[in-house]
């Protein structure tokens, strides 16, 4: 074979690999397409049909923003949310005192047992939400804690907030608080806390103005996620909130049972926005913090 044909052959062996290469990749692409179409399409829906003008969910009756209105009216719904508020406020600031002392333990310490609080520590995060709930319904049960409420003046409204809801939100609240801290000390150099001793900087100074400021992002991020994921609970808050407590994804739930009406889906459309929000500045503040990296803290 002359070097002209060899030439040629090479090229359309080349030409033939770059298709095959830009068939599959296209053929991925249409599948990832197909699978964020399947899993996204749903919440689209939800959200256009809040502005439907027909109580019917069945059919597009034009463009409204009356059942808005009307949720911001309806008195039980806007007790829920402060409900809902309320005991994500009350949990997330526990949490994440409770959760930012178990990652500074996990990760910078060693004690007996360590394998064994790891695992404790990640076990709300892998077992089923019922599973927890019916646990921890069986715990308040047993113990006597009950579901005593908790009268309690926030922001001006009068709320009786059951124990046994913040205690069961901290529970589960604590370990994703600590998965978030433990990824930002992970990431973070132990040389400026090393200097900062070779200072003569007493370990309570050299938390509160060498690891404090770093670990910030991460705090501030789990804190954000365990607000969002109190806002959003339903099933732990169900089985542990006892009669005549709702929070807002309580109160949806027994408004689904007289009919999905735009009502529901303008509230379902309220959190959701809400819950995006929240996680977006978690993202942010969390690769905001790491591509900062550690600044040289004033002792």
């Amino acid at each position: 074979m002359s070097d002209a044909n060899l030439a040629r052959a090479l090229s359309r062996r080349s030409r033939m690999a770059k298709l095959k290469k830009r068939l599959s990749e296209g053929l991925f692409s249409g599948y990832g397409f197909l699978g964020y179409l399947f899993l996204y399409l749903p919440i689209i829906i939800l959200v256009i049909f809040s502005f439907n003008d027909s109580r019917s969910t069945a059919q597009w009756a034009g463009f409204t923003t009356r059942w808005y209105v009307a949720m911001a009216k309806d008195h039980q719904i806007i007790l829920s949310l402060w409900n809902s508020l309320f005991v994500a406020v009350v949990s997330t600031v526990i949490s994440v005192i409770i959760g930012t002392l178990a990652a500074l333990a996990m990760e910078r310490y060693r004690f007996w047992g360590k394998l064994m609080m790891d695992a404790v520590l990640y076990l709300p995060i892998i077992i089923p939400d019922i599973a927890m709930a019916i646990m921890l319904l069986i715990f308040f049960d047993l113990s006597g804690v009950g579901f005593e409420p908790w009268k309690v003046h926030f922001f001006g409204v009068h709320l009786a907030v059951p124990y046994s809801v913040i205690i069961g939100h901290v529970a589960f609240n604590i370990s994703f608080v600590a998965v978030v801290v433990r990824a930002r000390l992970a990431q973070m150099d132990m040389v400026l806390e090393e200097a900062a001793q070779d200072l003569y900087a007493d370990p309570w100074r050299t938390f509160w103005r060498v690891t404090f400021p770093m670990l910030l992002p991460g705090i501030v991020g789990g804190a954000l996620l365990a607000f969002t994921l109190s806002m959003d609970d339903f099933v732990i808050t169900f089985f542990t909130s006892g009669a005549g407590f709702n929070t807002l994804p309580v109160r949806v739930f027994s408004m689904i049972k007289k009919g999905v009406t735009p009502k529901i889906n303008a509230v379902s459309t309220l959190m959701l926005l809400f819950s995006l929000v929240l996680v977006a500045i978690s993202l942010i503040l969390s690769r905001g913090g790491s591509e900062e990296g550690p600044s040289t803290p004033t002792l």
